[in-house]
């Protein structure tokens, strides 16, 4: 489940409805069947590699990211010119991530948990090459969870947070550079989410959690103690701390108080004033400065797409415009003559580009991270499209379809689902869902009300709702499926992970006639155990949790009706569930229980763990395993009787 949103569930009730789409939003059915793309195998799939992380080394001449191309993430540096990339960790068991070089030599900082916990530490790889564990406090009833938070605005340290004190709460602590002697800037009582510190490394921005929908920012003086509540508001408002500005007389924050839509606003602090900033017509993601301060970069969460917005000293900038995918990820050198940035498309994984800004030297690609066996023309294009539920409410969703999809070709489809339940399905390459389009299969990426990047209304629509209005969402989206005319209706499966998870397991369990197939990958079956296990460093919103989900002692009886485990003997179709083993946040009882339970009514049954991961899989291996299951089960329940090729 992702943090804040975790997974909401309120008591079911069944309602009947039926969804209609609008005629703009029918994708066009084939006047005739059009040919079928190549299909390729899992292994030629798992051979593209996913890459992340930028960071420029201080003469400015390679950049630091890490990448899976030895099957579990590593870090890697290589030439702002081009050339082969030089692997600079080398781990076989647990993904290393790169945090960034420091400002003045070669070391650089990274992060790795152990086999998928969530306990991430924070390392330095010294210049001899050499590791150093620079949080290391683990104890016997408590392991350590920390994070790089920033560098100082003059270079000579670094902040990182960690629960090392308290398992509860995140203290702040600043690291010498070349001592990594370390002092206590913040000691963190209250539970307040740690941000960002300010250049001249007086002020600390606070996030409070209210509600999901609900949050706060708070101002830390760190030299006075004082801390300041800046973001008074009436109603529901989401406030974020994002950046403050260069001169450190302000934070900018995004805010939707008294609107749909965030937007970022800046906070005056000798002032103590707000004024606005920056807005769209869709959610602001996020925004950030660039070291030397002339740069600021905006995010905007545009129909499902990241929209980039570029500013030197406050003046738009054009962005590279670049075939084949959308600009994500803008990293400035310190000097900012230099640009890093990823492209990544619907048929196209990201790849790490870099420019010489005010030049008009073209952009230098420096990754090819698709696999040479796949050939882009055979993958597919997502579509942006709307269908109305059950109540009126449009449900905007991602759709991919096979090429060779047509109203004398009709083929079986997944609604997929994604985790939160604040998560939104987003346009953007995903091997696993151009996998499943190769194999046959349309993919639609429902975004149920309840989901992030469709303003304020549309993201409480499930308060108080959970396993019932989204979940109808769901449903209605068969009839939408079958209103493409190129659908089979009767071969409609639903794939979910977290949240998602937990709405197959409602699907199967609550309207057991609804779908075919289901594949829950770690999904929730028990709220109680659930809300019971959470980590105790999720502490500072635990009661927002609860107050949206529900009280495990409280609400007791209504977690019982709306948990898909004590209603598994109503599950009739055939159920795959994959889990980690190291998952913290779904813990492998949940997926071990309802396999059991559906098991008892002679349902198939397809079970599958990973010893060696968590929530989410980071290993090529694995990925690939999982992967290549879930095709082969769903080709058993929704093709049978259709020879399939070999995988």
């Amino acid at each position: 489940m992702s943090r804040p949103l975790l997974t909401l569930v309120a008591s079911l009730a069944l309602l009947a409805g039926a969804a209609t789409a609008t005629a703009a939003d029918k994708p066009a059915a084939a006047a005739q069947a059009p040919k079928a793309a190549k299909r390729y195998s899992i292994q030629q799939f798992m051979a593209s590699v996913s890459i992340g992380g930028a960071s420029f080394s201080a003469d400015e001449s390679r950049i630091l990211f890490h990448s899976n191309e030895t099957g579990i993430f590593n870090v890697y540096a290589m030439p702002v010119g081009g050339g082969k990339p030089v692997q600079l960790t080398d781990s076989k068991t647990d993904s290393h991530y790169a945090v960034g070089f420091f400002p003045g030599d070669d070391r650089f900082l990274y992060t790795r948990d152990q086999a998928g916990n969530e306990l991430n530490h924070l390392y330095v790889r010294e210049l001899d090459g050499s590791e150093r564990d620079l949080t290391p406090g683990d104890k016997p009833d408590h392991k350590l969870k920390a994070r790089f938070v920033s560098w100082s605005g003059d270079d000579t340290g670094f902040y990182v947070a960690t629960n090392e004190r308290d398992p509860r709460f995140f203290d702040l602590y600043r690291y010498d550079a070349k001592t990594y002697a370390r002092t206590l800037a913040f000691r963190n009582e209250a539970g307040w989410e740690v941000a960002q510190v300010s250049r001249d490394g007086r002020w600390l921005s606070l996030a409070k959690v209210n509600t999901t929908a609900d949050t706060d920012v708070h101002l830390a003086d760190l030299k006075s103690g004082e801390i300041k509540h800046i973001t008074p508001h009436q109603g529901v408002a989401q406030y974020g701390p994002e950046d403050f500005t260069p001169d450190s007389r302000e934070l900018l924050m995004t805010s939707n108080d008294g609107g749909e839509f965030t937007r970022v606003v800046a906070y005056d602090i000798a002032k103590g004033q707000t004024r606005e900033v920056e807005k769209a017509d869709w959610d602001v993601a996020y925004t950030a400065f660039s070291k030397d301060g002339h740069y600021r970069v905006t995010g905007i969460n545009a129909d499902a797409s990241i929209e980039l917005r570029l500013y030197r000293d406050g003046k738009p900038v054009a962005l590279p415009k670049l075939p084949g995918g959308e600009v994500r990820g803008v990293r400035f050198s310190a000097s900012g003559k230099r640009m890093a940035f990823y492209v990544n498309g619907d048929r196209s994984p990201s790849n790490l580009f870099v420019a010489d800004v005010g030049t008009n030297v073209a952009p230098k690609q420096l990754t090819q991270s698709l696999s040479k066996d796949l050939d882009p023309n055979d993958l597919v294009d997502a579509s942006i499209v709307r269908f109305k539920s059950f109540d009126g409410m449009v449900i905007p969703s991602v759709y991919m379809v096979p090429k060779d999809a047509s109203p004398t070709n009709k083929v079986p489809a997944i609604v997929w689902v994604h985790g939160g339940p604040g998560g939104q399905t987003s346009r953007g390459y995903s091997a696993l869902m151009q996998y499943f389009v190769n194999n046959g299969y349309a993919v639609l990426g429902i975004n149920n009300r309840g989901s992030s990047g469709y303003g304020k209304s549309f993201f409480t629509a499930d308060d108080g709702k959970h396993g019932r209005e989204p979940l109808w969402d769901c449903i209605e989206a068969k009839t939408f499926l079958a209103s493409t005319g190129v659908i089979d209706p009767e071969r409609i499966g639903i794939v979910g992970g977290s949240y998602g998870g937990y709405m197959v397991l409602a699907a199967m369990a609550f309207r057991p006639e609804a779908f075919k197939v289901g594949i829950d990958i770690f999904g929730v079956s028990n709220w109680i155990r659930t809300l019971e296990s959470i980590p105790p460093y999720w502490e500072s919103f635990r009661q927002a949790l609860y107050q949206e989900i529900g009280d495990p002692v409280k609400d007791r009886e209504r977690l019982i009706a709306t948990s898909p485990l004590f209603h598994a003997s109503e599950i009739r179709k055939p159920l795959m569930v994959i889990q980690g083993a190291n998952d913290p946040r779904v813990i492998k009882a949940e997926s071990d229980d309802i396999v059991a339970a559906v098991k008892k009514n002679n349902v198939p049954v397809e079970y599958l763990v990973f010893d060696d991961e968590g929530h989410g899989f980071s290993k090529k291996k694995n990925t690939l395993e999982g992967n290549r299951r879930m095709v082969e089960f769903l080709d058993r329940y929704l093709k049978p009787g259709v020879s399939q090729p070999a995988k």
